[in-house]
């Protein structure tokens, strides 16, 4: 494995704003093997499709494959079928690479074995998502996952992205397709961790990724978020981590003091929960300058999408669960 075949492997779905910059740093890495990279297409309703076929027609090392599920599972689970290469790596087309994304990658798999990843590193392209940024910066707001926080290789539970063999991806059966269409990474890792293999995340893995940049859309992204880590207690049998519980023990005492005040007209309590909620969603705004205001309210979004969206995954119940191989 001194310079193994690479194909990185990238899912989308109307990225239209972000695939042009992901393909051209995903194609000008430094990396000394060869190295394919396979989209795998949602069906895309703007020009993603159009760009990402002009690039194909350009470089070799491009291909379309059609994911018409749509969903992000299937969508690698199909890249990963097309490609030919000893080492996956995963990518995102809404995130930006570093021209030594590969080969660090390839390094760090090397050494450490199983599956590698670098930090999640959030940066905004406007005002709105540059605020989600800053909220997803602190520990109050994200947890302390060690791959929002990491300064050095170490284990995780799970990582941003990530690298791994071929082999070892389809020995595992790939990912399982959740209906939220989220978690299927968290899960993916917590089964692979489950099969004795390790997971690190190495910070010189570098890459920075664009976060949601309208409230409507960052709501729908953590209202899944809390979904799927509920549909990964219904399949798996417990949660991946006890971080899913903070958010919906918040949403759960903000109703139990509404119940509360509404029946006996005691509202202090309520009023006591919302200052520990204010405080904790004011501490990331310290960072947040001028734009402090937005700060808090992605950092509350964020929080009460998770909480309710993970309580509604509980009170549906258990759902179907696909497991793909391709």
């Amino acid at each position: 494995m001194s310079t193994p075949s690479v194909s990185i492997i990238l899912p989308v779905l109307n990225e239209e704003a972000h695939i042009e910059s992901a393909m051209g740093d995903l194609l000008a890495q430094d990396y000394d093997g060869p190295i394919e990279l396979v989209i795998a297409d949602g069906m895309s309703s703007d020009r993603t499709r159009v760009l990402v076929e002009a690039r194909a027609s350009q470089d070799s090392r491009v291909s379309l494959v059609d994911n018409p599920q749509r969903r992000q599972a299937h969508g690698l689970n199909a890249a990963a079928a097309a490609a030919s290469g000893e080492v996956l790596i995963r990518a995102d087309g809404h995130s930006r690479y570093a021209p030594d994304f590969v080969s660090m990658s390839v390094t760090a798999l090397k050494e450490l074995g199983g599956a590698v990843g670098g930090r999640m590193n959030p940066v905004g392209d406007d005002r709105f998502s540059a605020a989600v940024a800053t909220a997803m910066t602190s520990a109050l707001t994200m947890g302390p996952a060690r791959f929002h926080h990491a300064t050095k290789r170490e284990p995780v539970d799970t990582v941003y992205l990530g690298a791994f063999l071929r082999e070892d991806f389809e020995d595992l059966g790939g990912l399982r397709a959740f209906p939220s269409g989220s978690s299927e990474d968290a899960d993916f890792y917590y089964r692979w961790r489950r099969s004795g293999r390790r997971v690190h995340v190495d910070p010189a893995i570098r890459s920075t990724y664009v976060p949601r940049n309208r409230v409507g859309q960052l709501w729908r992204q953590y209202w899944r978020y809390g979904q799927g880590k509920t549909e990964m207690l219904w399949a798996n049998g417990r949660f991946p981590s006890w971080r899913p519980l903070a958010p919906l023990m918040m949403v759960v005492a903000i109703a139990t003091g509404v119940a509360l005040g509404a029946i006996s007209g005691y509202w202090w309590p309520l009023w006591l929960i919302l200052g520990g909620g204010a405080a904790v969603l004011l501490r990331p705004a310290a960072g947040g300058g001028r734009s402090a205001h937005l700060v808090v309210l992605a950092a509350g979004v964020m929080h009460l999408a998770y909480g309710l969206g993970g309580i509604w995954g509980l009170l549906r119940g258990p759902v179907p669960i696909r497991h793909l191989k391709g």
